[in-house]
């Protein structure tokens, strides 16, 4: 059985990414390692995108630092369902929190893309939707279209609540689009973005 060709969902990733970020021009994006930071990069690059390469799990965490420190701001994580999986207990203290300005798009294949296209868990029954409403956050949806770009740009351009949007797309290879990898240019750059000076 050639895995990496069981059918999850029918979006275009790089389409959607680009869609999502051209409507929501303000939102300060935190990418998950690996596919979704070359998607975000694809995109167009930007001082408001905080790239991560490597902290797998880490994502939704990272960005829910930044909702709290930045409340005026919408904050909006471009992840993958592998990355989001191994960071699940972020969403309980997403929804803990309460916050109203961070949106999480979960870009789901159904696989784990950067370690050789094995299933995810999403793909073998974990519901991503599902646990993000258990968690309590605002809102949670399924997105099977590109009509989701809309639901989506709304929540992230309102900031009224903290929700999370699981995306299916085509488990597909696309050309890798690599953002900068130095770290610390990648902090400062984000820092004076938002006033800060390099440190």
């Amino acid at each position: 059985m050639n895995l990496s060709n069981q059918h999850h969902g029918d979006i275009d990733r790089r389409e959607f990414v680009k869609a999502l970020i051209l409507a929501c021009p303000d939102a300060l994006i935190v990418t998950g390692l690996g596919s979704p930071s070359y998607d975000v990069y694809a995109a167009g690059d930007r001082d408001k995108n905080f790239y991560l390469w490597g902290a797998m799990g880490g994502a939704s965490a990272l960005a829910l630092g930044l909702a709290l420190a930045q409340p005026e701001k919408s904050v909006l994580v471009i992840t993958g369902d592998g990355e989001q999986l191994m960071g699940l207990g972020s969403l309980a203290s997403i929804g803990a929190q309460k916050i109203h300005n961070l949106s999480i798009v979960v870009l789901d294949n159904g696989h784990y893309a950067e370690t050789g296209m094995q299933l995810s868990h999403t793909s073998l029954g974990t519901d991503l939707v599902g646990v993000a409403k258990a968690c309590g956050l605002d809102w949670a949806l399924p997105v099977k279209d590109m009509s989701g770009v809309q639901e989506i740009t709304q929540h992230v351009n309102t900031r009224k609540g903290s929700g999370l949007a699981n995306v299916f797309i085509k488990a597909e290879e696309y050309p890798k689009a690599l953002p900068s990898r130095d770290g610390v240019y990648i902090k400062n750059r984000f820092r004076a973005a938002l006033g800060f000076a390099p440190f």
